[in-house]
Protein backbone atom coordinates (compact mmCIF):
# COMPACT_ATOMS: atom_id res chain seq x y z
CA UNK A 1 0.00 0.00 0.00
CA UNK A 2 1.77 3.41 -1.45
CA UNK A 3 1.90 6.53 1.32
CA UNK A 4 2.12 9.72 0.32
CA UNK A 5 3.69 13.06 1.05
CA UNK A 6 0.07 15.20 -0.25
CA UNK A 7 1.66 19.09 0.97
CA UNK A 8 4.24 20.46 2.49
CA UNK A 9 3.80 23.94 3.65
CA UNK A 10 6.39 26.69 5.21
CA UNK A 11 6.12 29.40 7.46
CA UNK A 12 8.98 31.93 9.07
CA UNK A 13 9.09 35.22 11.08
CA UNK A 14 8.07 38.41 9.80
CA UNK A 15 11.62 39.72 11.03
CA UNK A 16 14.28 38.86 8.93
CA UNK A 17 17.76 40.49 8.54
CA UNK A 18 20.91 40.41 6.35
CA UNK A 19 24.40 37.87 6.76
CA UNK A 20 26.53 41.04 6.51
CA UNK A 21 24.17 43.46 8.78
CA UNK A 22 24.36 40.63 11.68
CA UNK A 23 28.20 40.12 11.14
CA UNK A 24 28.40 43.68 11.87
CA UNK A 25 26.29 43.41 15.06
CA UNK A 26 28.39 40.50 16.10
CA UNK A 27 31.68 41.86 15.82
CA UNK A 28 30.63 44.58 17.78
CA UNK A 29 29.02 43.06 20.71
CA UNK A 30 30.92 39.46 21.22
CA UNK A 31 34.20 40.66 21.52
CA UNK A 32 37.10 44.03 21.35
CA UNK A 33 39.54 42.32 20.01
CA UNK A 34 40.68 42.41 16.44
CA UNK A 35 41.38 38.79 16.13
CA UNK A 36 38.24 37.42 16.96
CA UNK A 37 36.49 40.01 14.54
CA UNK A 38 38.38 38.72 11.73
CA UNK A 39 37.13 34.81 12.87
CA UNK A 40 33.80 36.37 12.69
CA UNK A 41 33.93 37.99 9.60
CA UNK A 42 35.42 34.81 8.12
CA UNK A 43 32.52 32.76 9.56
CA UNK A 44 29.50 34.92 8.42
CA UNK A 45 31.37 35.68 4.62
CA UNK A 46 31.43 32.07 4.03
CA UNK A 47 28.38 30.65 5.65
CA UNK A 48 26.72 30.71 1.87
CA UNK A 49 23.69 32.81 4.03
CA UNK A 50 22.10 36.23 2.58
CA UNK A 51 19.52 36.39 4.93
CA UNK A 52 18.32 34.78 8.14
CA UNK A 53 14.19 35.18 9.78
CA UNK A 54 14.41 35.50 13.48
CA UNK A 55 11.60 35.96 15.71
CA UNK A 56 13.88 38.87 17.78
CA UNK A 57 12.26 41.55 16.29
CA UNK A 58 14.05 44.18 18.57
CA UNK A 59 14.78 46.22 15.81
CA UNK A 60 11.24 46.43 14.26
CA UNK A 61 8.98 49.59 14.74
CA UNK A 62 6.29 47.17 16.04
CA UNK A 63 8.57 45.27 18.40
CA UNK A 64 7.56 43.34 21.63
CA UNK A 65 9.56 43.87 24.28
CA UNK A 66 13.12 43.49 23.53
CA UNK A 67 14.75 40.60 24.26
CA UNK A 68 18.73 41.32 23.70
CA UNK A 69 19.20 45.18 22.68
CA UNK A 70 17.27 48.19 23.50
CA UNK A 71 19.21 49.56 19.94
CA UNK A 72 21.71 48.41 17.75
CA UNK A 73 24.35 49.99 19.91
CA UNK A 74 23.17 48.75 23.29
CA UNK A 75 23.54 45.15 24.17
CA UNK A 76 20.60 44.28 27.37
CA UNK A 77 21.78 42.19 30.12
CA UNK A 78 21.65 38.36 29.01
CA UNK A 79 17.79 37.07 29.31
CA UNK A 80 17.79 33.48 30.76
CA UNK A 81 16.22 30.18 29.62
CA UNK A 82 12.91 31.20 31.20
CA UNK A 83 12.70 34.89 29.42
CA UNK A 84 13.79 33.20 26.45
CA UNK A 85 11.29 30.12 26.62
CA UNK A 86 8.41 32.81 27.60
CA UNK A 87 8.85 34.00 23.61
CA UNK A 88 8.93 30.90 22.20
CA UNK A 89 5.90 29.59 23.80
CA UNK A 90 3.90 32.93 22.15
CA UNK A 91 5.67 32.77 18.84
CA UNK A 92 5.83 28.81 18.46
CA UNK A 93 2.09 28.85 18.81
CA UNK A 94 0.92 30.80 15.77
CA UNK A 95 3.64 28.98 13.73
CA UNK A 96 2.29 25.39 14.24
CA UNK A 97 -1.26 26.59 13.78
CA UNK A 98 -0.31 28.74 10.32
CA UNK A 99 1.48 25.16 9.18
CA UNK A 100 -1.39 23.15 10.26
CA UNK A 101 -4.28 25.83 8.78
CA UNK A 102 -2.16 25.79 5.07
CA UNK A 103 -1.93 21.84 5.06
CA UNK A 104 -5.55 21.16 5.53
CA UNK A 105 -6.10 24.28 2.95
CA UNK A 106 -3.89 23.35 0.13
CA UNK A 107 -4.75 19.29 -0.06
CA UNK A 108 -7.49 18.56 -2.29
CA UNK A 109 -10.37 16.66 -0.50
CA UNK A 110 -9.04 16.72 2.81
CA UNK A 111 -10.74 18.57 5.58
CA UNK A 112 -10.01 19.44 9.56
CA UNK A 113 -12.47 16.51 10.34
CA UNK A 114 -10.30 13.97 8.05
CA UNK A 115 -6.92 14.41 10.46
CA UNK A 116 -6.33 11.88 12.96
CA UNK A 117 -3.25 12.48 13.68
CA UNK A 118 -0.70 15.79 14.94
CA UNK A 119 2.94 15.43 15.45
CA UNK A 120 4.72 17.71 16.36
CA UNK A 121 8.69 18.40 16.59
CA UNK A 122 11.09 21.12 18.08
CA UNK A 123 13.98 21.43 19.99
CA UNK A 124 14.49 25.22 21.10
CA UNK A 125 11.73 25.58 23.64
CA UNK A 126 8.82 23.74 25.69
CA UNK A 127 5.71 24.40 27.01
CA UNK A 128 2.70 21.91 28.07
CA UNK A 129 -0.07 21.55 27.16
CA UNK A 130 2.56 21.89 23.77
CA UNK A 131 1.90 22.21 20.21
CA UNK A 132 0.48 19.18 19.40
CA UNK A 133 -2.74 19.77 22.11
CA UNK A 134 -2.83 23.54 20.94
CA UNK A 135 -3.30 22.45 16.88
CA UNK A 136 -6.35 20.09 17.72
CA UNK A 137 -7.68 23.08 19.81
CA UNK A 138 -6.83 25.19 17.26
CA UNK A 139 -8.07 23.75 14.34
CA UNK A 140 -10.96 22.40 16.30
CA UNK A 141 -10.26 18.35 15.60
CA UNK A 142 -12.23 15.65 17.66
CA UNK A 143 -10.76 15.41 21.24
CA UNK A 144 -9.58 11.93 20.46
CA UNK A 145 -7.23 12.63 17.48
CA UNK A 146 -4.00 10.89 18.13
CA UNK A 147 -1.23 13.49 19.42
CA UNK A 148 2.47 13.12 19.47
CA UNK A 149 5.56 15.75 20.18
CA UNK A 150 9.16 14.68 19.46
CA UNK A 151 11.62 17.49 21.25
CA UNK A 152 15.20 18.04 21.83
CA UNK A 153 16.49 15.82 18.43
CA UNK A 154 17.96 18.03 16.46
CA UNK A 155 18.09 18.70 13.09
CA UNK A 156 17.27 15.52 11.88
CA UNK A 157 14.24 15.24 14.02
CA UNK A 158 11.36 15.81 10.59
CA UNK A 159 12.53 12.05 9.53
CA UNK A 160 11.52 10.74 12.85
CA UNK A 161 8.01 12.22 12.03
CA UNK A 162 7.93 11.67 8.54
CA UNK A 163 8.72 7.81 9.70
CA UNK A 164 5.87 7.87 12.55
CA UNK A 165 3.69 9.05 10.14
CA UNK A 166 4.05 6.45 7.46
CA UNK A 167 3.78 3.92 9.63
CA UNK A 168 0.40 5.27 11.11
CA UNK A 169 -0.99 5.49 7.91
CA UNK A 170 0.25 1.95 7.01
CA UNK A 171 -1.36 0.22 9.94
CA UNK A 172 -4.20 2.57 9.04
CA UNK A 173 -5.13 3.58 5.52
CA UNK A 174 -8.01 5.99 6.86
CA UNK A 175 -5.46 8.01 8.58
CA UNK A 176 -4.24 11.63 7.80
CA UNK A 177 -1.21 12.75 9.17
CA UNK A 178 0.14 16.20 9.96
CA UNK A 179 3.74 16.17 10.58
CA UNK A 180 4.80 20.23 11.83
CA UNK A 181 8.09 21.23 12.89
CA UNK A 182 8.87 24.80 13.96
CA UNK A 183 12.31 25.62 15.18
CA UNK A 184 13.07 28.85 16.95
CA UNK A 185 16.80 28.72 16.96
CA UNK A 186 18.09 32.59 17.00
CA UNK A 187 16.09 32.65 20.81
CA UNK A 188 19.23 31.09 21.81
CA UNK A 189 21.76 33.30 20.78
CA UNK A 190 24.77 33.89 22.93
CA UNK A 191 27.50 36.64 22.63
CA UNK A 192 31.11 35.72 23.39
CA UNK A 193 34.05 34.72 21.88
CA UNK A 194 33.37 31.18 22.02
CA UNK A 195 33.91 29.00 18.46
CA UNK A 196 30.98 27.02 18.85
CA UNK A 197 28.64 30.38 19.45
CA UNK A 198 30.25 32.01 17.20
CA UNK A 199 29.13 29.35 14.35
CA UNK A 200 25.91 28.91 16.13
CA UNK A 201 25.30 32.52 15.90
CA UNK A 202 25.99 32.69 12.02
CA UNK A 203 23.86 29.79 10.79
CA UNK A 204 20.79 28.86 12.71
CA UNK A 205 17.53 30.87 12.11
CA UNK A 206 13.81 30.81 12.97
CA UNK A 207 10.75 28.84 10.64
CA UNK A 208 8.69 26.00 10.54
CA UNK A 209 7.98 23.92 7.87
CA UNK A 210 5.26 20.73 7.76
CA UNK A 211 3.80 17.65 5.54
CA UNK A 212 0.75 15.80 5.39
CA UNK A 213 0.82 12.46 5.13
CA UNK A 214 -1.96 9.82 3.89
CA UNK A 215 -2.71 6.62 1.61
CA UNK A 216 -5.19 8.10 0.02
CA UNK A 217 -4.64 8.27 -3.62
CA UNK A 218 -3.66 11.49 -4.42
CA UNK A 219 -6.49 13.56 -6.28
CA UNK A 220 -6.28 14.67 -10.21
CA UNK A 221 -6.87 18.10 -9.03
CA UNK A 222 -3.78 18.45 -6.50
CA UNK A 223 -1.36 20.81 -7.82
CA UNK A 224 1.91 19.79 -8.82
CA UNK A 225 3.89 16.49 -7.92
CA UNK A 226 3.02 14.57 -4.86
CA UNK A 227 6.01 12.28 -3.15
CA UNK A 228 5.61 8.44 -2.24
CA UNK A 229 7.50 6.83 0.44
CA UNK A 230 10.02 4.69 -0.94
CA UNK A 231 12.58 3.71 2.35
CA UNK A 232 14.36 5.38 5.77
CA UNK A 233 17.52 4.34 7.04
CA UNK A 234 19.13 5.57 10.17
CA UNK A 235 22.53 5.36 11.42
CA UNK A 236 25.15 6.43 14.43
CA UNK A 237 28.47 7.23 13.26
CA UNK A 238 31.38 6.24 15.23
CA UNK A 239 32.75 9.17 15.87
CA UNK A 240 31.20 12.56 16.53
CA UNK A 241 29.13 12.07 19.77
CA UNK A 242 31.41 15.50 21.59
CA UNK A 243 31.23 17.05 18.13
CA UNK A 244 27.16 18.13 17.92
CA UNK A 245 25.52 18.49 21.07
CA UNK A 246 22.35 20.30 22.76
CA UNK A 247 21.79 21.01 26.01
CA UNK A 248 19.92 23.49 28.69
CA UNK A 249 21.55 25.99 30.07
CA UNK A 250 21.03 28.72 32.59
CA UNK A 251 20.86 30.94 29.65
CA UNK A 252 19.30 29.64 27.00
CA UNK A 253 20.12 26.27 25.39
CA UNK A 254 23.89 25.30 24.27
CA UNK A 255 25.18 24.09 21.00
CA UNK A 256 28.20 22.30 20.66
CA UNK A 257 29.19 22.42 16.88
CA UNK A 258 33.10 21.63 15.79
CA UNK A 259 34.38 22.05 12.93
CA UNK A 260 34.73 18.78 12.49
CA UNK A 261 31.27 17.61 11.97
CA UNK A 262 31.27 18.04 7.60
CA UNK A 263 34.13 15.65 7.56
CA UNK A 264 32.96 13.60 10.07
CA UNK A 265 29.83 13.57 7.91
CA UNK A 266 32.19 12.72 4.74
CA UNK A 267 33.92 9.70 5.51
CA UNK A 268 30.03 7.93 7.03
CA UNK A 269 28.19 9.09 3.36
CA UNK A 270 28.97 6.39 1.38
CA UNK A 271 28.37 3.34 3.65
CA UNK A 272 25.25 5.26 5.01
CA UNK A 273 23.65 5.82 1.60
CA UNK A 274 25.22 2.45 0.25
CA UNK A 275 22.69 0.76 2.80
CA UNK A 276 19.80 2.73 1.58
CA UNK A 277 20.60 2.47 -1.45
CA UNK A 278 21.12 -1.01 -2.18
CA UNK A 279 17.60 -1.48 -0.31
CA UNK A 280 15.97 0.42 -3.05
CA UNK A 281 17.66 -0.93 -5.99
CA UNK A 282 19.09 2.41 -7.23
CA UNK A 283 22.31 3.73 -8.13
CA UNK A 284 23.76 6.96 -6.67
CA UNK A 285 24.05 8.43 -10.42
CA UNK A 286 20.11 7.72 -10.89
CA UNK A 287 19.11 10.40 -8.42
CA UNK A 288 18.72 13.48 -10.31
CA UNK A 289 17.17 14.89 -6.83
CA UNK A 290 19.55 15.78 -3.68
CA UNK A 291 17.36 16.90 -0.83
CA UNK A 292 20.37 17.56 1.93
CA UNK A 293 19.72 19.15 4.54
CA UNK A 294 21.68 22.49 4.87
CA UNK A 295 23.64 22.39 8.18
CA UNK A 296 26.18 24.29 6.86
CA UNK A 297 27.90 25.60 3.57
CA UNK A 298 31.15 23.03 4.19
CA UNK A 299 28.15 19.92 4.95
CA UNK A 300 26.92 20.62 1.26
CA UNK A 301 30.10 20.96 -0.13
CA UNK A 302 31.66 17.32 1.48
CA UNK A 303 28.34 15.61 -0.19
CA UNK A 304 28.42 17.15 -3.45
CA UNK A 305 32.49 16.07 -3.81
CA UNK A 306 31.73 12.75 -1.97
CA UNK A 307 28.82 11.65 -4.39
CA UNK A 308 30.33 13.10 -7.57
CA UNK A 309 27.33 15.26 -7.83
CA UNK A 310 26.31 17.99 -10.51
CA UNK A 311 25.86 21.15 -9.06
CA UNK A 312 22.17 21.83 -10.31
CA UNK A 313 21.58 18.39 -7.99
CA UNK A 314 22.00 20.61 -4.61
CA UNK A 315 20.64 23.67 -5.88
CA UNK A 316 17.32 23.09 -3.53
CA UNK A 317 19.92 23.17 -0.43
CA UNK A 318 21.71 25.60 -1.40
CA UNK A 319 18.71 27.84 -2.58
CA UNK A 320 17.34 27.51 1.17
CA UNK A 321 20.54 27.76 3.05
CA UNK A 322 20.78 30.87 0.91
CA UNK A 323 17.38 32.73 1.86
CA UNK A 324 16.97 30.64 5.17
CA UNK A 325 20.11 29.52 6.95
CA UNK A 326 19.67 26.44 9.01
CA UNK A 327 16.01 26.15 10.92
CA UNK A 328 16.78 22.79 12.15
CA UNK A 329 14.44 19.97 11.82
CA UNK A 330 12.56 22.24 9.53
CA UNK A 331 14.96 23.02 6.73
CA UNK A 332 14.95 19.41 4.89
CA UNK A 333 11.19 19.71 4.72
CA UNK A 334 12.31 23.90 3.04
CA UNK A 335 14.34 21.70 0.79
CA UNK A 336 11.93 19.27 -0.65
CA UNK A 337 9.34 22.02 -0.88
CA UNK A 338 11.79 23.61 -3.09
CA UNK A 339 12.00 20.88 -5.12
CA UNK A 340 8.70 20.06 -5.79
CA UNK A 341 7.54 23.67 -6.37
CA UNK A 342 10.66 23.65 -9.19
CA UNK A 343 8.27 22.29 -11.62
CA UNK A 344 10.83 20.16 -13.21
CA UNK A 345 10.39 16.77 -11.58
CA UNK A 346 9.21 14.17 -13.58
CA UNK A 347 6.88 10.85 -12.56
CA UNK A 348 8.85 8.52 -10.80
CA UNK A 349 11.69 10.46 -10.52
CA UNK A 350 13.34 9.65 -6.95
CA UNK A 351 14.27 12.20 -4.41
CA UNK A 352 16.63 11.54 -1.55
CA UNK A 353 16.61 13.60 1.56
CA UNK A 354 18.77 13.93 3.84
CA UNK A 355 19.31 15.28 7.69
CA UNK A 356 22.17 15.03 10.34
CA UNK A 357 22.23 16.10 14.09
CA UNK A 358 23.45 14.77 17.56
CA UNK A 359 24.48 11.41 17.91
CA UNK A 360 26.51 12.05 15.13
CA UNK A 361 23.16 10.73 13.66
CA UNK A 362 22.71 10.77 9.58
CA UNK A 363 19.07 10.26 8.78
CA UNK A 364 17.73 9.71 4.88
CA UNK A 365 15.12 8.93 3.29
CA UNK A 366 14.26 7.72 -0.76
CA UNK A 367 10.79 8.93 -2.54
CA UNK A 368 9.41 9.12 -5.76
CA UNK A 369 7.77 11.86 -7.69
CA UNK A 370 3.69 11.00 -8.57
Amino acid sequence: MPVYLHALETSVPDSSYSQEWACELMQRHCSERKGVRRIIRSIYRNSGIDTRHSVIDDFDEDAHSPLFFADPETLLPTPGTHTRNEVYTREAKGHFEALARGLVEKTPGVQPSDITHVITVSCTGFFAPGPDYHVVRALGLAGSTQRYHLGFMGCYAAFQGLRMAEAFCRTDPRAVVLVLCVELCTLHLRFTENTDDLIAGAVFADGGAGALVSARTPEASAPGRVLEFGSFHTDLTEEGEEDMAWTIGDDGFRMKLSTYVPQIIESNLEPVLGALLERAGVRADEIPWWGIHPGGRAILDRVEETMALEPEALAASREVLRRYGNMSSATVLFVLKQILESGDLEPDDPVLAMAFGPGLTIETGLFRAR
